[in-house]
């Protein structure tokens, strides 16, 4: 037949009586050879335009590279699984190595911790099935994108940044971070705070600020922990003077005839429990005191330098705490968005100290500097007491880890949300950062300000948690 259309198209034609001479031709081993050869060559070309089909097709089919980001630990498995790639014999991807990433053949995975950002062609090199394996294998580009890391993006500039003493004095200058590690009393404290990205990448101030004492004399000891808000012009001022103003009132104020009277009181409810309306009296008494003495300190820097009490709008909370023989009794205090949480000694439960400024009020925080909150109803709803055998961490923080951490105020009432965020501060976390809760550890308050460098996307804000244990 092949013969017999080779003549066709030559227009040869074998006429009846040619027909014998014919057959005798084809049956030629010259012949028969060669149209076997013809074929074979036939078959060959066939297969090489199949194969460069094939390649064609993977050459045209995109394949994705799932974005990376700098220092994130990155692995990603490549979908080879479309039809086109099923015809893949061998992948070798070149010069990964110089983004910090590598191939992973058998699990056909990009994997490393990505070094540089930009977007990038890298060289995938491939051989289909039926190819030479001593043949050149095939280039596919694909693009690989790595993206800065966002904490890179931000800059970190000084809030005193070439100035002098005078001008720090006349701006109520304060660090940009602070931390301290101390004893309290039968417990011990490690507090830090430190400015959010969004005002360290402007050289803006710190407006977050803590303070905390231990009285020998009689055995309390109290932390408070204050969230200057970020549009009042002194904001960082407001919460410096709030936090030591409730120091210096309980420095001053808690007499030995008081706290006699509360001890007893105190004692007899931990003996007979029934009526607690003499510890809530007590508790109100002196804590709102303490309060106000803040709200009075702040109006009246105010007023020495005719600046209105709005420029220093803060928060403030704080605890005032003391071990007895049947165990710790804690008082609390609460205006804003920072929440108080107790953890008992082995974790079981949680008791949140104070309600947050959220919610009811269209989520508009409320401040110390606000008049008006001595005089509202919920204003005695603000103060805390609990007593309590023994605790695990005690905690004040600013709306900086809250937002971040737990959220929306809902989750602070979960106990599986405050033991993520021990396990969190424990090393359990994206960057590794960890805080040992061992007394002779020296290294505690730095290792809790670098675990404070936690990213969280949206949440900028000044950060401050002081945590007693």
């Amino acid at each position: 037949m092949y013969i017999e259309n080779l003549f066709k198209r030559f227009n040869v034609r074998v006429p009846a009586n040619r027909q014998k001479l014919f057959e005798q031709f084809m049956h030629e081993e010259f012949n028969v050879e060669a149209v076997k050869l013809i074929m074979e060559k036939h078959k060959i070309i066939m297969e090489n335009w199949e194969l460069k089909v094939r390649i064609e097709d993977i050459l045209a089919k995109q394949l994705i590279i799932p974005n990376a980001t700098v220092a994130k630990p990155y692995q990603e498995a490549l979908d080879f699984n479309q039809p086109e790639f099923m015809e893949i014999s061998f992948i070798a991807f070149d010069n990964l190595d110089q983004y910090g990433l590598n191939f992973n053949p058998d699990l056909k995975l990009i994997e490393g911790i990505p070094n540089q950002s930009g977007d990038f062609k890298v060289k995938m090199k491939f051989k289909v099935f039926g190819e030479d394996e001593n043949s050149e294998p095939n280039t596919k580009m694909i693009s690989l994108v790595i993206n800065a890391d966002p904490k890179s993006l931000w800059k970190n500039i000084a809030s005193d940044d070439q100035k002098d003493k005078t001008w720090k004095e006349q701006h109520y200058w304060k660090p940009d971070q602070v931390e301290d590690f101390q004893k309290l009393g039968s417990k011990h404290i490690v507090v830090s705070s430190k400015r959010g990205r969004s005002h360290a990448n402007v050289g803006a101030f710190r407006e977050d600020d803590y303070a905390f004492k231990h009285f020998e004399a009689n055995g309390w000891s109290v932390v408070c922990v204050a969230d200057g808000a970020g549009s009042a012009k002194l904001a960082r001022q407001g919460s410096k003077i709030a936090c030591k103003a409730v120091v210096d009132y309980f420095e001053q104020n808690l007499t030995d005839d008081n706290l006699r009277q509360f001890d007893e009181i105190l004692l007899h409810h931990h003996q007979e429990g029934g009526d607690s309306q003499p510890i809530s009296h007590f508790v109100y008494n002196n804590l709102s005191k303490a309060a106000l003495y803040a709200h009075q300190q702040i109006e009246g820097f105010a007023a020495e330098i005719n600046h209105p009490i709005k420029d220093f709008h803060s928060t403030l909370i704080f605890a005032l705490l003391k071990k007895f023989d049947f165990g710790y009794a804690i008082l609390t205090f609460g205006v804003g968005d920072c929440p108080i949480g107790l953890l008992n000694k082995d974790l079981t439960e949680i008791k949140l100290m104070n309600w947050l400024d959220v919610g009811e009020f269209g989520g508009g925080t409320r401040f110390i500097t606000m008049p008006e909150i001595f005089s509202s109803e919920k204003f005695p709803t603000r103060f805390g007491f609990t007593l309590t055998n023994d605790f695990s961490y005690l905690m004040l923080m600013t709306d900086g880890i809250y937002d971040a951490k737990f959220v929306v105020e809902a989750n602070l009432e979960k106990l599986e949300n405050w033991k993520t965020f021990v396990d969190d501060l424990k090393g359990n976390n994206e960057d590794r950062a960890a805080v040992s809760f061992d007394v002779s550890n020296q290294e505690i308050a730095h290792q809790l300000s670098a675990w404070m460098d936690f990213w969280s996307p949206g949440n900028h804000d000044d950060r401050t948690l002081a945590i007693i244990f």
